[in-house]
């Protein structure tokens, strides 16, 4: 763990503000800036694509105007990019931050983003395999027997990465399924390992407290925002982008439902049905993600992000 030294000033960690989509979690890390002078770095793997603003609810343009963010708007769609890219660029990002006496806020619910950073865990290839070749056996597997076939193979070898992996997520079941057969151990054993070296900063997570049935309504409401803001015209862009077609970006949730409508083969209603509900299931799974890494994520109020934002402060000062 590196010494935050004088950099950190009177606070003894770096705050980290997860939860589920629609939790209220960018509304604390805001008001956590507000408090602390802090500037926000983004843990959310959809939000580093530029122009997927209303689908990946980015903050306002007052609160990015307001605030620096860091690790937004950073890769075009289609563009590859790891958890060990993340993991790199936020090193740098952090040591930054705190070269210039402020305090870094980490905001976003991207569970591997989020265990990456509080644990020290890397995704990245440290012992040396080469994986391309396991990836593109396990990709020819996926052309010719599909999706599930490819997700019974790593329940088989990885059953613990597989509670964590959801079938559609295709890229990670490779990744997981390549790992192992490159290293011959398996992916969620690695990264157990890997904590071993700890993390490269003090960091302390947190996680409003929110009923899951207020977190549905919340999630069903915000489907409704996003698409009076014009989520149809951004998933219309997205769509034609061609290398975007099949990446990470474009089988995110709110983007890949419109491929039926767009298809004149199902109404807008049952679009947004299928966003809705889409998003509940995600956020049903960001709340095992969450559940799995226990009492390392304090629980902070739900509803009152100042107060919210003032309680975290306090347990990140020394």
């Amino acid at each position: 763990m590196i010494d935050p030294g004088p950099y950190l000033g009177k606070y003894s960690f770096i705050p980290i503000v997860t939860g589920p989509t629609a939790s209220g979690k960018s509304a604390v890390a805001i008001e956590l800036c507000r408090l602390c002078g802090g500037e926000l770095v983004s843990a959310d793997s959809m939000q580093i694509y530029k122009g997927l603003d209303i689908g990946t609810a980015k903050d306002s343009a007052e609160e990015l105007a307001e605030i620096p963010h860091h690790m937004t708007d950073i890769v075009e769609p289609g563009d590859r990019f790891s958890v060990f890219d993340y993991v790199t660029m936020t090193e740098k990002v952090f040591s930054d931050i705190l070269s210039r006496g402020k305090l870094p806020v980490v905001c976003g619910g991207t569970g591997q983003y989020i265990s990456s950073l509080l644990y020290g865990i890397d995704y990245g290839n440290e012992e040396g395999i080469d994986i391309a070749d396991s990836e593109e056996y396990y990709q020819s597997i996926l052309e010719k027997e599909g999706r599930d076939a490819l997700y019974e193979i790593l329940k088989k070898e990885d059953p613990e990465a597989a509670l964590l992996i959801h079938p559609n997520n295709t890229r990670r079941v490779i990744r997981a399924l390549a790992v192992k057969r490159a290293s011959g151990v398996s992916f969620s054993e690695k990264n157990k390992k890997s904590k071993t070296a700890g993390p490269s900063f003090n960091f302390r997570a947190f996680m409003p407290d929110v009923d899951r049935a207020v977190l549905y309504d919340r999630i069903n409401r915000r489907v409704d925002i996003m698409m009076e803001q014009g989520l149809e015209e951004e998933a219309r862009m997205l769509y034609g982008i061609e290398k975007a077609k099949g990446t990470t970006c474009f089988q995110a949730i709110g983007y890949k439902e419109f491929g039926r409508y767009f298809a004149g083969e199902e109404d807008i209603a049952e679009t947004v049905y299928k966003i809705k509900l889409g998003s509940r299931h995600y956020a049903k799974r960001q709340l095992t993600w969450f559940r799995h890494m226990g009492d390392d994520i304090g629980k902070i109020p739900f509803g009152d992000a100042k107060a919210a934002a003032e309680l975290i402060l306090e347990q990140c000062t020394i």
